[in-house]
């Protein structure tokens, strides 16, 4: 049987990457409603992610508020 242990140094390098190309997206989606787009970084916590998005979800946009 194969053990995880050895994907260690090759998960490191890969899931910064893959984070980023998953997340950079939502990220500009957030800016683009007015928030900042720090809030994308809640997604990566479990629990957290499920409460951030019904907030962003049902709350008032600012960038609607602007035109």
């Amino acid at each position: 049987m194969t053990s995880f242990a050895s994907w260690g140094p090759l998960a490191l390098m890969v899931l910064p990457i893959f984070y980023g190309l998953f997340l950079y997206p939502y990220a500009r989606i957030l800016r683009r409603t007015g928030h900042s787009g720090w809030w994308v970084l809640a997604l990566l916590i479990p629990g957290v992610n499920l409460a951030a998005i019904w907030i962003f979800a049902f709350a008032e946009w600012p960038a609607l508020n602007r035109k």
